[in-house]
């Protein structure tokens, strides 16, 4: 432990080798309920991390080649503190290598949560396959994944990373292969390669696949906080991070991960009267209504729901481009420019996806990204979907719209009759949708991430709202159980508290189904009691999809 890269307060840390950034830290969510002269401040937590990872560094699996950068930083309102880290080997990102450390109030070291428990230890960072034929493997599996389909513009990026996620800890490249399909909209995919043999290790989709007023195309009207400027209202909203809307033009981009080809404009909407939108998508700021309208909601849930101060934690608002591509049957989150981008459809199988539970469910993965960063693909992928499903439709419980009220489908609101069905997936039965497995089987790791998805929107319906048929909302269901069991639900607040919790202090990157379990247990009995009814009701809803 001789080289020592120091970035917080605690000699205790420096003495010990580990590493420790505060790069990416996000403001602690503080209930107002607690103290402030009492609570302990986001220094004080991580001064007190840096103490426990000194201590413990040979526990935590901790060695000198090794650095440590903070994530996040949640503290209780009694105090508690969990500070949550990514791992690096030789200044290399470790997938797989993120870790949670729980402080008890007066700072004293409870445990971790850690994704892998494996040594991480490599004799050599020098790869034997090269960049760029890393890359060229990558620019394949994604002409793979499109199953011919002619792509233009192919670029791909290479990365060295360790690979903790897959078994023993190697040396991979992480390449983030981009293109445009054929009818030049972007395509993108992640692949994980062997940085020794050239094997494909894994792969998976990286476009995740979702006081004024407006008439929106789906709400109704509804109210906007907007910015004067000069003579003009901007669709800005400044109550919310600075929050805007902007026309694409129907042109895309390619600004993933740094890989630049174009980039689509996200030109501001401007309105002279301050009442936006005809509610005919042929008025192209109708779609910026609704996509601003999402904004505003989710932002207002996270906040008035878990305390969090935007999708980042650190009050700072996103953005929306609406009207982006040509006739693109796709919504996406992108972390790269922190924004929202939605498709107009194709008139066919969708409408414009600005739906109020596509923007919920879109921008939760900014949550999950900036928390717990549910790796992309197995079961760890379905959660990832899975978690923005079950906030997307708390957001839209949330908000109260009778023009699109609270349900348990997803994207009810875009689909056209040439989609087959009511919606893209539901939660009470997901085998519905025709692939979506309802409860959860060794196998369900292989299925795509918006399929495996189902056995937690399963759990979140019967945690909610019960098995059995009920009406909620003029919408009938009728949830199963694997055992045969009978669920009585214990309400959406609590699922949607149960399940914040989880995601921001008990889940990482890793975390399987198993996994998920444990974690909103935990979450269950910090927040209710492990006597709790609500304890024994996480219970009995994991085992009634089959997670025991």
């Amino acid at each position: 432990m001789s080289r020592i890269r120091q970035h917080v307060r605690g000699s205790r840390l420096a003495s010990a080798g580990i590493a420790v950034t505060t790069a990416a830290l996000l403001a602690a969510a503080l209930s107002p309920a607690a103290d402030a002269a009492d609570r302990p401040t986001r220094a004080t937590a991580l001064d007190n991390a840096a103490a426990a990872l000194a201590d413990r560094a040979a526990s935590l699996g901790l060695t000198a080649p090794q650095g440590a950068d903070v994530r996040d930083v949640v503290i209780d309102k009694d105090g508690t503190q969990h500070v949550r880290y990514d791992r690096t080997f030789r200044r290399l990102p470790v997938l797989g290598g993120d870790f949670v450390v729980h402080l008890a109030p007066d700072g004293t070291y409870r445990n971790a949560d850690r994704a892998t428990k494996a040594t991480i230890s490599l004799a050599s960072i020098t790869p034997q396959v090269s960049a760029p034929k890393a890359a060229g493997t990558a620019v394949n599996a994604l002409r793979a994944a499109h199953l011919g389909e002619p792509l233009k513009q192919a670029k791909a990026k290479p990365e060295l990373v360790v690979d903790a996620l897959h078994g023993t800890p190697r040396l991979a490249w992480r390449t983030n292969a981009v293109a445009l399909d054929s009818l030049g909209n972007p395509v993108a995919r992640t692949v994980l390669t062997d940085a020794r043999t050239g094997a494909q290790i894994d792969a998976w989709d990286t476009i995740e696949t979702a006081s004024g007023d407006g008439t929106s195309l789906y709400g109704g009207t509804v109210p906007l906080e907007t910015t004067l400027s000069g003579s003009a209202y901007q669709l800005k909203d400044p109550t919310r991070g600075n929050t805007y809307t902007g026309d694409a033009a129907n042109k895309t981009d390619l600004c993933i991960f740094g890989i630049c080809i174009s980039r689509a404009p996200a030109t501001l909407f401007t309105d002279t009267d301050n009442h936006w939108g005809t509610g005919a998508a042929a008025d192209r700021s109708t779609a910026a209504v609704d996509a601003q309208y999402g904004t505003d909601r989710t932002w207002d849930y996270y906040k008035n729901v878990h305390g969090r101060n935007g999708i980042g934690n650190d009050g700072k608002g996103s953005y929306n481009r609406v009207h982006y591509g040509n006739s693109y049957n796709n919504a996406f989150w992108d972390d790269s420019c922190f924004c929202m981008t939605y498709g107009d459809g194709d008139g066919s199988v969708f409408g414009p996806l600005v739906s109020l539970d596509v923007a919920g469910h879109e921008m939760s993965h900014g949550v999950t990204s900036k928390t717990a960063k549910l790796t992309y693909s197995g079961e760890s992928g379905g959660l990832n979907e899975a978690t923005s499903d079950i906030f997307g439709t708390l957001v839209e419980f949330s908000a109260g719209n009778s023009s699109d009220p609270g349900d348990y489908l997803i994207g009810e609101k875009i689909v056209r009759s040439g989609f087959g069905r009511d919606a893209l997936r539901y939660m009470d039965k997901p085998s519905k949708d025709g692939n979506s497995a309802d409860y959860w089987s060794s196998s369900v790791g292989n299925l795509d991430v918006h399929y495996s998805s189902g056995v937690a929107n399963h759990f979140a319906f019967l945690l909610a709202e019960g098995s059995g048929t009920r009406v909620v909302g003029g919408v009938t269901y009728n949830s199963p159980t694997s055992n045969g069991s009978t669920v009585t639900g214990i309400g959406r607040d609590k699922l949607g508290a149960i399940w914040y919790r989880a995601l921001t202090v008990y889940m990482t990157s890793s975390t399987n189904y198993a996994g998920a379990r444990t974690a909103t247990l935990n979450a269950a009995r910090d927040l209710y009691g492990a006597g709790s009814t609500e304890y024994g009701t996480v219970a009995a809803a994991w085992s009634a999809v089959n997670v025991n």
